[in-house]
């Protein structure tokens, strides 16, 4: 029985970034010899076996993977080498092994591939999961930074998969847990824009690839291409937010100016009710969590109402305030103006400017948040009361913008 710790934690380690968890594969073991040495075995299609001191998972060596999308499939496993095992994963530098003595087993080269900041696949059974596609622009996402590529033999192949039709059956939760993935790293615009050069943004977000070559107005988007605008906007969140739903909602923020009439371009009237409808439905294909969809609604409704904030009426901006439910849900105020904020930074050239709208908005949300049915009339119940509450609020707006010295009528 021969331990060695593989994956990413070999990868990190020599890149020289912090290891966030170690995965190690068992050789020359079975299920029995693991229970027998107190491990715990989870999973039931292939068994992974937890630690009795660490909790960190063991897996048993196996060298083939069943058709079909495969991380969850049942799969060979038992007495196979440590080279079989090393030859099923997916990029040459998630294939490198050390054992107890801080030896590496590297025989696809993926130290060399390292050096030289490329992503190459291990061979060609990296086509018998079609997850590996998104797994491959997760990579760029975590690592673009560092100068890394897409080898020019493993594009091809990404190319020849998809043209073969292999992302028709992807598993929407596994999607939905890339495009995630891929939010929380340090260059997500790589995610997206690696799938769009083999074919695949089309075929698996395509209220996203849509956007590419829609034209806005030069004067408020010098970068002119909505689909450039995003990558911006997404870009810039990163620097403001770590939340994934932060993340998510600057990325589907526009997505209604893909459908925007020809008639009407580069103007945009109507994109945010359009958008909330493109966002509904990605969320219900994807199965995203109610949260995402729910705040990632309600940004591409309102971002527009934030930009203007000066030329609003009081009425105006508290139905942004209750749109936005952040009298209830006071964080939501924050995550809706991080995302205002990325989408007005998200310009070409432009990405150093104050938002100023930002700290208004919270003086204004502040005054008209101390307004509550206990400030009232204590014989009011009902709708009486609820106007007079919204009545009271509309006046407190009104005069933290005429503080701000803006137009208000």
């Amino acid at each position: 029985m021969q331990v060695y710790l593989v994956g990413g934690a070999v990868r990190d380690r020599l890149l020289g970034r912090p290891i966030k968890e170690r995965d190690y594969v068992v050789v020359g073991a079975n299920p029995e010899m693991m229970l027998a040495k107190g491990f715990q075995q989870v999973g039931s299609t292939f068994p992974i076996f937890l630690h009795p001191q660490t909790r960190e998972e063991y897996a048993l060596a196996r060298n083939r993977r069943s058709g079909g999308q495969g991380e969850g499939r049942p799969t060979d496993a038992g007495p196979v080498t440590l080279e079989q095992d090393l030859a099923r994963r997916d990029l040459t530098i998630n294939a490198i092994a050390e054992d107890e003595h801080g030896e590496l087993i590297d025989p696809f080269g993926g130290r060399e591939d390292l050096q030289k900041r490329q992503l190459r696949h291990v061979s060609d059974a990296f086509g018998e999961d079609p997850i590996r596609i998104l797994r491959v622009a997760r990579f760029m996402a975590r690592y673009a930074d560092l100068g890394f590529r897409v080898a020019p033999e493993t594009r091809s192949l990404m190319k020849e998969l998809i043209a073969d039709g292999c992302l028709e059956g992807l598993v929407p939760e596994r999607v939905w847990q890339e495009l995630t993935g891929a939010l929380g790293e340090a260059q997500p615009r790589s995610f997206f824009e690696t799938l769009r050069a083999v074919g695949a943004l089309q075929q698996v977000f395509p209220e996203i690839d849509a956007l590419w070559g829609v034209p806005q107005p030069v004067q408020w988007h010098p970068e002119v291409d909505c689909g450039e605008h995003t990558m911006l906007a997404l870009q810039a969140v990163v620097e403001l937010s770590d939340d994934k739903a932060i993340r998510f909602a600057t990325l589907t923020h526009d997505l209604g100016k893909a459908t925007t009439p020809q008639r009407i371009l580069p103007s945009h009237y109507g994109h945010e009710e359009r958008g909330v409808k493109l966002i509904q439905r990605m969320c219900g294909r994807l199965k995203a969590p109610a949260r995402f969809r729910e705040l990632a609604c309600r940004c591409a409704t309102y971002h527009g109402y934030l930009h203007r904030l000066y030329e609003l009426r009081p009425k105006t901006v508290l139905k942004l305030l209750t749109g936005l439910d952040a009298f209830r849900q006071p964080e939501r105020l924050q995550q809706f103006i991080l995302v205002c904020q990325a989408d007005y930074l998200g310009r070409k050239g432009l990405q150093h400017r104050p938002y100023l709208q930002a700290d208004d908005l919270k003086r204004i949300y502040r005054a008209a948040a101390e307004v509550t049915s206990a400030t009232q009339d204590a014989t009011l119940m009902g709708r009486l009361l609820g106007e007079a509450i919204d009545k009271e609020r509309i006046q407190r707006i009104k005069e933290v913008m005429n503080s701000l010295q803006v137009g208000v009528d």
